[in-house]
């Protein structure tokens, strides 16, 4: 049984609108405005303290705001009490009652809510095809895996059929092999059923693996809201670009601008170009330039045409420049870390900086590794990069 549900025409399923929250002179959510489409697999991610999980709170009804509205399919549901809104919070814990059998955990809610045993029954099974455990419902929490367990907690949530699925870091108590595999399991089972769900979690891989849309919040503020794959590759501040993944941050300011292609000047390194940018930079703004490690090549040799094979010296200030849209830097090995598929390498720049690349261990034989003090050269294209201001 899959149900799919729709929000309001030409409108979101839930609307945040300038929601605040303040504990004495803490102020956790700050005129926060969001809007959650219907069928959306949507993540609040940021540091502990940030105001995710007090806005998953406002949102199930557990807390009420100091200012602002909620809105379900255009209707205000603040004054609707927890019980009453169309929908489910799934903790950490799971909670669930180990003096039950399985069937009898996710028949609580409806018995609660005085339904006929005959449709209590028919709901049980339909809930426990829709987690793929039709045959687990005579046994007991204790007799389940971690991810049964999950999936579980997910039926009984789903049993009363809500509007959206508040799930509050359901994965961090898994150790790393389990929690992967529970990330599938959730995207597979949220694209079967259709249900909205709005996630919690401080863990940045996991909001990238799992989600459709994702609002990085800060200090009780929503920072940035995108695709994944644009808020790793096109953060819009500093915060974002450090906050997600792992991010090298050169900073400078901008000397140039011709249409997408900017020339920025890099603390004690010199210039590059940076090139496939939306926004216009006025010149002599501060700036950052975001590489991912995984942008960054490194190697013994210059790939300078005509440039020798030995690098000068990591204390020389002198930049090797951009050719063909490429930038090319002299450093020196400081550190490394091996991790089976890559080596991460910590490159010291002649000014000082560290920069991360990683070297993917992928040919045949043993892997040869750069020394720690082994001279290299750092190379990146011009379109690797993305700028932020200051």
């Amino acid at each position: 049984m899959v149900w799919v549900f729709t929000g309001r025409e030409n409108g979101a399923l839930l609307e945040i609108v300038n929601v605040s929250r303040h504990f004495d002179t803490f102020v956790a959510l700050d005129k926060v405005s969001l809007h959650i489409e219907a069928g959306e697999f949507f993540t609040l991610l940021g540091p502990s303290g940030c105001g995710k999980t007090t806005l998953l709170r406002l949102i199930a009804g557990f807390d009420q705001p100091d200012g602002g509205d909620i809105l379900l399919d255009g209707k205000s549901i603040i004054a609707v009490p927890p019980e009453d809104r169309p929908l489910h919070t799934i903790f950490q814990n799971y909670a669930l009652f180990p003096h039950m059998t399985v069937a009898e955990n996710i028949a609580f809610p409806l018995r609660m809510a005085r339904v006929a045993k005959q449709d209590i029954r028919t709901r049980v099974a339909e809930a426990l095809e829709d987690v793929r455990l039709p045959d687990k419902g005579n046994q007991y929490p204790d007799a389940l895996s971690g991810g049964q367990k999950q999936r579980i907690a997910i039926a009984r949530a789903l049993v009363n059929r809500p509007r959206l699925l508040l799930l509050d870091e359901p994965l961090s108590a898994l150790d790393a092999k389990l929690r992967e595999q529970m990330q599938i399991e959730l995207i597979d089972l949220q694209k079967d059923i259709g249900i909205t769900f709005i996630y919690v979690t401080h863990d940045q891989g996991e909001a990238l693996a799992l989600s459709h849309r994702i609002a990085v919040m800060d200090h009780g503020r929503i920072i940035q809201v995108d695709e994944p794959s644009r808020l790793y590759g096109y953060p819009g501040s500093r915060f974002v670009a450090d906050f997600i993944g792992k991010c090298n941050l050169l900073d400078g300011k901008v000397s140039e601008q011709q249409g997408s292609r900017v020339t920025v000047e890099l603390d004690g390194l010199g210039s590059v170009y940076v090139s496939g940018l939306e926004t216009q930079f006025a010149v002599g703004s501060r700036c950052a330039l975001t590489l991912r490690p995984e942008k960054i090549r490194i190697s013994r040799s210059s790939a300078i045409p005509g440039a020798s094979d030995t690098l000068s010296s990591p204390a020389d200030p002198s930049p090797l420049s951009s050719f063909d849209g490429e930038s090319h830097f002299p450093g020196y090995v400081h550190d490394m870390l091996y991790l089976g598929d890559v080596t991460v390498y910590n490159v010291t720049l002649a000014n000082g900086v560290l920069l991360e690349t990683l070297l993917a261990n992928s040919a045949s034989g043993r892997t040869n590794f750069f020394e720690i003090g082994d001279q290299v050269e750092v190379a990146w294209s011009c379109d690797a990069g993305h700028l932020v201001l200051d």
